[in-house]
């Protein structure tokens, strides 16, 4: 993702420099002298046919960078090692690790942390119980809506270094809006297994954030 914004920056930096610089150079070489009307051109077939064709090979190279990343981004694996469910609501946050029968719930001003390991494949799928939401961790640059009804939007990441990542809703979904915040904290495997087992004992004494599910089923907020 950062690869393809970053080449799209310089190909807008290339574009708009050369524009601005043939602008400059024709305000100085054809600048007026006298009152004499200069000679009118109507037509210049090779320059024409110049400004037309950079540009397509300049878009068709951009979408071509672009759908390989798409494809990239919107791949899945058929057994990912973790499967985390997000679930948007007016207006925090629930994540729900299926396999791991946990359920974390966020409260407006409680924003919920998302807990993941590091350099494991992880699998989302997202729910909305009412309005469109967006799903955005913002050092990962990528976000994904999370819609109501039948379709859940899926996609995968694999976090490759430890931290606390902030992440918020992207799409305006109503007054309480600014609300939905929350965090992701990046883990080792082990620091990972150690929170499912701390996080479950919690829930067990009564914890207003952890849950239990049954074990590969999906829970909805409180």
């Amino acid at each position: 993702m950062l690869r393809l914004w970053q080449g799209s920056l310089i190909a807008a930096l290339a574009v708009g420099g050369f524009v601005l610089g043939l602008i400059v150079w024709a305000c100085f070489r054809f600048r007026a002298r006298g009152d004499q009307l200069p000679r009118q051109v109507r037509y210049n077939l090779p320059v024409e046919v110049l400004y037309t064709v950079i540009p397509v090979v300049i878009v068709a190279v951009l979408f071509y960078f672009t759908a390989i990343d798409e494809d990239t981004v919107d791949k899945l694996s058929a057994h990912p090692d973790l499967r985390v469910e997000v679930i948007g609501f007016q207006w925090s946050w629930q994540f729900n690790y299926p396999a791991q029968g946990l359920q974390i719930t966020g409260r407006p001003g409680q924003p919920p942390q998302l807990v993941l390991p590091v350099g494991e494949t992880i699998q989302f799928t997202e729910v909305s119980l009412d309005v469109i939401h967006s799903f955005w961790v913002v050092p990962f640059l990528f976000k994904r809506d999370v819609i109501p009804g039948p379709r859940h939007n899926q996609f995968e990441v694999t976090i490759t270094k430890a931290g606390v990542f902030a992440g918020h809703c992207a799409e305006y979904c109503g007054i309480g809006h600014d609300q939905m915040l929350f965090s992701v904290r990046a883990v080792s495997p082990a620091q990972f297994s150690s929170f499912v087992a701390r996080a479950k004992a919690e829930a067990t004494s009564g914890s207003p954030i952890y849950t239990l599910l049954p074990t590969s089923s999906s829970g909805s907020p409180s």
